[in-house]
C-alpha cells in the first residue's frame, strides 16, 4: 500500500515511498523511543530498524529519535507526528479489516494492567468471557505500577483499571463506584463496628501502594486529614494486605468490595471506615490510538457492562 502525507504537521513533504509497514514502523519507534525495543516489536534485527529509522530520517527531513543522557527523545516534529499517525494508522486498521467484528475470530495479545482488587471485581468475569468468546484471543495482565500511563503512551499496554484520571491525552472512562471499609484482625483491640481518625492516629496501617504516593487515594485522604501513620506495613497487592492482618494490630483501608470477600474468614472483621474517605469511582484508561480497534472497543463494552453490574 502506498501513502502520501499531507497534514500540518508533514506539510510540503511527499513520502509516496513509504508503505504501511514502514509508517507501523515509524509509530512503533516513536512509542518506544528506542531501537532495540522497537525492533523487538516489530520483528525486525536491530540493524534492520536502524536503516529503517535512516530512511524515515531521509524522507521526513527530520532527526525524529535525538540522543540524550538518559536515552533517546522525540524531536518536536516528532511529537507532533506521533499524534496524527497513531489516528491515522488506527483508521487504516479499521478500513482494511472491514466488515462486522467477530471475536471467534480475534487473534493476538491483549495487555491489561490491573491491581488484584480489579482483577476480583470486573476483570476476571471479563477474562472468562475473552476465553469463551474469543479462544484465539490471549490476554496479559500486569500489575498496575508506577510506569503505567507512560507504557499505555509507548504502546506497550492497550488498557489499565484505575481510580486515577491520566494525563492527557489518555482517555478515561468511569465503570463503576466504591467506597471504602476498614479490614483488621477479629481480636484487634478496636472493639466498635467503627474505626475513628483517632484509631487511625494510633494504630499501625497496612497500606496498599502501587502507584507514587501521592497518587493513592487512601494515603492522599490521609494526608489530607492530617494523619501521621504509625509504623507499619506496605504491600503491593491487596490480598497480601488482607493476609497480613490476622494476630496484628494492623489497620486496611481497603474497596469495600475486596474486604467483603474476607467477610468469612474467621480471623477477620469489617468496621466503618471514617466519614472523611468517602467514595471514589473506579474507570479504565487508554490511548486513543485504540479508539477505533475492533477488539479493543469489544473489550472496553465487555468492562462496561461488567462495571454496570456493580453500580
Amino acid at each position: 500500500m502506498r501513502c502520501t502525507f499531507r497534514s500540518s504537521t508533514m506539510r510540503g513533504v511527499h513520502i509516496e515511498n513509504l508503505d504501511l509497514n514502514l509508517l507501523k514502523a515509524l509509530q512503533v519507534l516513536l512509542q518506544e523511543r528506542h531501537i532495540s525495543r522497537a525492533a523487538t516489536r516489530a520483528h525486525l534485527s536491530q540493524s534492520a530498524m536502524s536503516r529503517t529509522l535512516g530512511r524515515l530520517r531521509q524522507a521526513l527531513g527530520d532527526e525524529l529519535l535525538v540522543r540524550t543522557a538518559g536515552g533517546f527523545e522525540l524531536t518536536p516534529r516528532a511529537r507532533a507526528i506521533q499524534g496524527e499517525l497513531d489516528a491515522i494508522l488506527s483508521r487504516v486498521e479499521v478500513l482494511l479489516r472491514g466488515g462486522a467484528f467477530h471475536p471467534a475470530g480475534a487473534t493476538g495479545t491483549i495487555r491489561v494492567a490491573a491491581t488484584d482488587y480489579a482483577f476480583s471485581v470486573v476483570l476476571d468475569e471479563v477474562c472468562g468471557q475473552v476465553s469463551r468468546q474469543a479462544p484465539q484471543l490471549a490476554m496479559t495482565i500486569v500489575p498496575l505500577s508506577p510506569q503505567t500511563f507512560d507504557d499505555l503512551e509507548r504502546g506497550q499496554l492497550d488498557l489499565a483499571l484505575t481510580p486515577v484520571a491520566p494525563p492527557a491525552p489518555l482517555r478515561w472512562q468511569p465503570l463503576f463506584a466504591e467506597d471504602f471499609v476498614c479490614l483488621l484482625a477479629r481480636e484487634h483491640p478496636v472493639a466498635d463496628d467503627l474505626v475513628t481518625v483517632e484509631h487511625l492516629r494510633r494504630y499501625p496501617h497496612a497500606d496498599v501502594v502501587v502507584l507514587p504516593p501521592g497518587a493513592m487515594i487512601v494515603q492522599r485522604r490521609l494526608l489530607e486529614m492530617g494523619i501521621s501513620q504509625a509504623p507499619g506495613l506496605r504491600v503491593p497487592y491487596f490480598s497480601a494486605a488482607a493476609e497480613a492482618l490476622p494476630g496484628t494490630h494492623l489497620i486496611a483501608i481497603l474497596p469495600r468490595r475486596f474486604a467483603e470477600r474476607h467477610a468469612d474468614d474467621p480471623r477477620l472483621r469489617i468496621a466503618a471506615a471514617p466519614a472523611e474517605f468517602g467514595p471514589f469511582t473506579y474507570g479504565m484508561t487508554w490511548h486513543p490510538r485504540l479508539d477505533g480497534d475492533s477488539v479493543h472497543t469489544w473489550l472496553r463494552t465487555l468492562l462496561e457492562v461488567a462495571g454496570a453490574r456493580r453500580i
